[in-house]
């Protein structure tokens, strides 16, 4: 049999963005083959089953994921900082027409009540998110209160990828994760942001 060549990386991407769109379930092989151009056995050899290329998928999700926030945490004057762009440009992005959360929450939501191993992958991969901000925040908080600052962040996070969709308008939003994370340097990232 005959291999096709194929970008590996690019099939990636493709099949990341259609199952952010529709899911697991949702995506069928048929929308995976439309969305690729391969046909199902190429797909087959190269990622052995749909569950292999949604694995590959939230593989590579999680990664640009880690390297965006790592990327935004080290150009921010502080870790704190940081964080408060971080959380903004997630509330912004709500806002935006056809806005579509995050991958991983949306994963994590869609396979809770499986349990299986991809849903295992995903909660490894927001733990991993979650580990990366305490990480940070140990640079200026004592580890215990680092973790309970991360998990505190990794809280308002899936509330702004969730809540999101329901279309509450930015200063609502904002205000509320301002309440729920008061020890972050809000008044000098308003400024900084011009609000």
């Amino acid at each position: 049999m005959a291999r096709v060549q194929f970008d590996r990386e690019q099939v990636i991407q493709d099949c990341t963005q259609l199952f952010w769109q529709k899911g697991f379930s949702g995506a069928s092989m048929q929308n995976v083959v439309q969305a690729t151009g391969l046909k199902p056995g190429s797909l087959y050899l190269a990622f052995g089953s749909k569950e292999g290329l949604y694995q590959a998928a939230l593989e590579h999700y999680a990664g640009q994921s880690q390297a965006a926030l790592c990327q935004i945490l080290e150009a921010a004057p502080s870790v704190g900082a940081g964080i408060c762009q971080h959380l903004r440009r997630m509330i912004e992005a709500s806002e935006k027409a056809g806005y579509c959360s995050c991958f991983l929450v949306k994963s994590q939501l869609e396979l809770a009540a499986t349990g299986g191993d991809l849903h295992r992958r995903v909660c490894a991969y927001l733990t991993e998110i979650e580990d990366l901000y305490a990480q940070y925040l140990e640079r200026d908080y004592p580890q215990d209160q680092a973790r309970q600052y991360a998990t505190s962040v990794m809280m308002h996070v899936f509330g702004i990828r969730v809540y999101g969709y329901l279309e509450r308008d930015r200063d609502t939003l904002l205000a509320a994760v301002k309440g729920g994370l008061p020890w972050l340097p809000w008044d000098s990232c308003d400024q900084a942001a011009g609000s």
